[in-house]
């Protein structure tokens, strides 16, 4: 390590003074967050709660086949119309559409899904006859308002 130093001359010394330009060195900034990246990608699949399952996978699904857990859908329009998995029918005509499907697959649950702008006794006497059907669950169907998203969301 050496220092060279230029004795002081007249004619540099009316010479204007070059200062240094700062430099900013962004390199140590990016190994610290690539490391802070790696660490919570690391850390973030041990936060989750219980143990770490992996569900086995199915090669050729029956895309046919209704399995328990697709729920039977019966909707209630504006205009009152009642449908059993987008079929019309009557409130009269539920009760035994109902009890086949029930008497079919017992196991399969009801989502009940009613117009908003509908009065809501109109969606009661459905929900009854759905409840008196036999079903062991019964949900309706809600959107979850937000945010200016709307999902749809199942409330028991």
């Amino acid at each position: 390590m050496g220092a060279a130093i230029q004795a002081a001359t007249p004619r540099s010394s009316t010479r204007r003074k070059q200062h240094a330009a700062p430099e900013i060195n962004v390199t140590p900034l990016v190994d610290v967050v690539l490391v802070l990246l790696i660490i919570f990608m690391v850390i973030a699949p041990a936060l989750e709660h219980g143990e770490r399952v992996e569900l086995p996978g199915i090669m050729q699904p029956d895309k046919n086949q209704k399995g328990k857990l697709d729920p039977v859908t019966v909707t209630v329009g504006r205009s009152g119309a009642v449908y059993v998995e987008k079929a019309p029918t009557t409130i009269e005509a539920l009760p035994a559409q109902l009890a086949d499907i029930h008497a079919r697959e017992p196991d399969r649950r009801v989502v009940l899904k009613g117009d908003g702008m509908l009065d809501y006794q109109k969606v009661r006497d459905v929900f009854a006859v759905v409840q008196n059907a036999g079903f062991s669950g019964v949900s309706l169907q809600v959107q979850k308002r937000g945010n200016g998203k709307e999902e749809p969301e199942e409330a028991n």
